[in-house]
């Protein structure tokens, strides 16, 4: 009897045991997964990590790209996955099959490869593709093959898709999987906008060098040096809009055909001869206008070869250079000129340029020099008038272009022929040298559409001044 009392105290102490063994084991359960979850944060750091200082490090995108279905493997915990890339015109690239776990990675890229070979025979639309890409991957893959896809975007547009696979029938496409996996995807966005970007750096690079050779060989096309003609003082400028212009001048001799004596340089020959005083405007502006500007030049130096008056050289010129203007869809005005300084006679024709203007030292007067004339180009049987005009000593004549009287100031007025000819006549008048005019006329034009504005089209100016 004095017994039972004893085991009082036993049964609470056994009783306590099993209260406390109860509250350890989800307590260690618990930390357990703590663990697990905070070893499994630090692999997808680590990977996100990775990711980032190869996308900071790698300068080809294909490196960077050769590591993206691994990277989107690990952060999903799946069997595999795979990079598919569209390339434009219905072709979708396979870029990166990666896979783990047993998974045989050749049935998948096979599939994959298959697809997209279908797709790029069929003539659909980018967005047609996209639709039916993952039912056709769906299809193509095995029957126990379960497929997950996240797009690529890059500047608001689908570039490709990541996918990742698996056979395991209990994996889940969780939430935080998913985002994981577009973290990785949008990473080959950024890849992908930096590549496109590098790629149109190297495009604008190349652009500027080709420029700068086109803009060293129309610099070298223009005449550098003033020809030395008999009687005849004279200066030419040309500013171009763009790094390439299509303004065109030129002084050709009559004999520049004929060898040289020893005693003649570029600037004497035929000093007492006839010469060829253009100036054209090609239609637009750039590199276009620029290569028309040159092939003018040539044909017309060859054309001058044949001694023709000026209207029939402006009549053969369009002739032979109609068929190449028209399926360019651009004209070229033209103001061809001889001049004689023995008879001091200035023949010229005009194809619809900007006429001269000639002012007379002896009634201090300015004359328009016209004839009329269509655009080279714009009719293949154009014919074209000439006319002559006497000059005496002390007259000048100013050759433009449009890029003078359209010039535009900051309230949108234009510059006008009337200003141009006041410009003109008030330093003719002040027996302004040629290179005078020149500067004069390119300051006052400066001056009106703004000390810091840059016109927009091309401005040549041409003077010539009996002495």
């Amino acid at each position: 009897m004095t017994a039972l009392p004893a085991r009082e105290p036993a049964s609470e102490n056994n009783a306590f045991e099993r209260k406390n063994s109860r509250q350890e084991t989800p307590v260690s359960t618990l930390k357990e997964l703590v663990a697990n979850l905070r070893r499994e944060q630090n692999k997808v750091q680590n990977l996100l990590s990775s990711l980032g200082f190869a996308l900071r490090s790698f300068n080809n995108l294909n490196q960077f790209l050769e590591i993206i279905p691994l990277m989107a493997t690990r952060v999903s915990d799946s069997d595999g996955s795979a990079l598919l890339l569209y390339k434009g015109e219905g072709k979708i690239s396979l870029e990166q099959v990666h896979c783990q776990g047993g998974l045989a990675c050749q049935e998948v890229r096979q599939g994959i490869a298959k697809v997209t070979r279908e797709l790029g025979k069929k003539n659909t639309s980018q967005a047609e593709e996209i639709v039916a890409l993952d039912a056709l991957l769906e299809k193509a893959l095995p029957t126990d093959i379960r497929l997950f896809g996240t797009p690529i975007l890059a500047k608001g547009k689908e570039r490709g898709r990541l996918y990742v696979f698996t056979r395991d029938r209990a994996y889940e496409w969780t939430l935080s999987r998913q985002k994981l996996v577009q973290l990785v995807a949008d990473q080959v966005a950024v890849a992908i906008a930096n590549n496109d970007l590098a790629v149109e750096v190297r495009q604008k690079e190349k652009l500027d060098r080709e420029l700068e050779v086109a803009t060293d060989i129309q610099f070298h096309l223009l005449p550098r040096k003033y020809p030395k003609i008999q009687g005849l003082d004279l200066a030419a400028a040309c500013r171009t809009a763009n790094r390439v212009g299509g303004d065109y001048y030129d002084f050709i001799p009559a004999n520049y055909d004929q060898p040289q004596s020893k005693t003649e340089t570029d600037e004497t020959i035929g000093s007492s001869q006839p010469w060829s005083i253009v100036i054209g405007d090609v239609m637009g502006k750039g590199v276009p206008a620029g290569l028309i500007m040159t092939m003018t030049r040539g044909m017309l130096r060859a054309e001058v070869l044949n001694h023709h008056s000026p209207a029939k050289i402006l009549e053969h010129l369009n002739h032979v250079m109609y068929d190449d203007l028209e399926s360019s869809h651009r004209f070229v005005t033209l103001f061809y000129s001889q001049y004689d300084p023995k008879t001091r006679r200035l023949s010229y024709s005009n194809a619809a340029h900007n006429p001269p203007l000639w002012w007379q030292a002896s009634t201090n007067t300015v004359q328009r020099l016209d004839t009329l004339g269509m655009l080279v180009g714009l009719d293949t049987d154009s014919k074209y008038e000439e006319a002559t005009a006497q000059l005496d000593r002390g007259d000048t004549v100013l050759y433009y272009t449009d890029g003078f009287t359209d010039a535009v100031n900051v309230k949108g007025q234009r510059f006008e022929e009337e200003n141009l000819i006041q410009c003109f006549q008030k330093a003719a008048a002040q027996q302004y040298t040629p290179e005078a005019i020149v500067k004069h006329l390119f300051d006052q034009v400066q001056a009106f559409i703004g000390d810091q504005k840059r016109s927009i089209d091309d401005m040549t100016l041409v003077v010539i001044q009996v002495c």
